[in-house]
């Protein structure tokens, strides 16, 4: 995955192409970053970001969250190889707990996620290849076709298993080989679905779905800010 990057567009997106067999029905093993939780139970810590976490992140000076205002989070999910894992994640330290209660639910009713990390540098300038699929919150980054922030950039938003839930606008898909999920209709899991748990989860902590959204539809974004 991630090896083919894609022709650009005049936008500077990848161009769209057909989705490759091998993923219309995505159900790819989880590499571990952390190890499994004992006993294949849910656990979860809130912690201060470590200094070497914060270095691997997409944080820096100009960003407009500080890092005494990010939380470090550690979480269990279910993979798509159907064994649990232990996630990483940055959040605004407003939204931690609330989070580490959504994720608790989808391990509870055996959601898959495939990846669960925190996002790296390299990936906002990397050539696009339409494959990625990680689910994550703080990203500093502007929204994306535009010059202010993204919820993203202040760890209020979280996208989920974003390949099984593309962002679209126009022509625009993101990530770009995944228009085989645009088809809703047909359920496969990684989905997330209006009125589903997951839509759900969120909605009790308050965060909405941009799933409901006309235009853009952001199926993979979940956000404390209506952004």
């Amino acid at each position: 995955m991630g090896a083919h990057p894609l022709p650009l567009r005049a936008d500077g997106f990848g161009e769209i192409e057909p989705t490759p067999p091998e993923l219309v029905n995505r159900a790819l093993p989880t590499k571990d970053v952390l190890p499994p939780p004992p006993g294949d139970r849910y656990a979860s810590t809130i912690s201060a970001v470590p200094p070497d976490v914060l270095a691997r992140s997409t944080w820096q000076a100009a960003c407009p969250v500080k890092p005494v205002d990010l939380r470090y989070l550690t979480m269990s999910f279910w993979g798509f190889d159907g064994r649990a894992h232990t996630g990483e994640m940055l959040v605004n330290a407003k939204g931690a707990a609330g989070i580490t209660k959504v994720f608790g639910q989808l391990f509870a009713a055996r959601f898959p996620l495939e990846e669960m990390r925190v996002t790296a540098p390299a990936e906002l300038t990397a050539p696009p290849t339409g494959d990625g699929n990680s689910t994550s919150a703080f990203v500093c980054r502007p929204a994306r076709g535009q010059t202010t922030w993204s919820a993203h950039a202040y760890g209020l938003a979280v996208d989920v298993n974003p390949f099984c839930n593309p962002y679209t606008q126009g022509d625009l898909v993101l990530p770009e080989l995944a228009s085989a999920y645009l088809d809703r209709a047909d359920r496969r899991p990684g989905m997330v679905l209006a009125g589903d748990a997951t839509v759900r989860a969120f909605a009790a902590i308050g965060w909405t779905w941009g799933g409901a959204w006309t235009s853009p539809k952001d199926r993979m974004h979940f956000t404390a800010t209506g952004h």
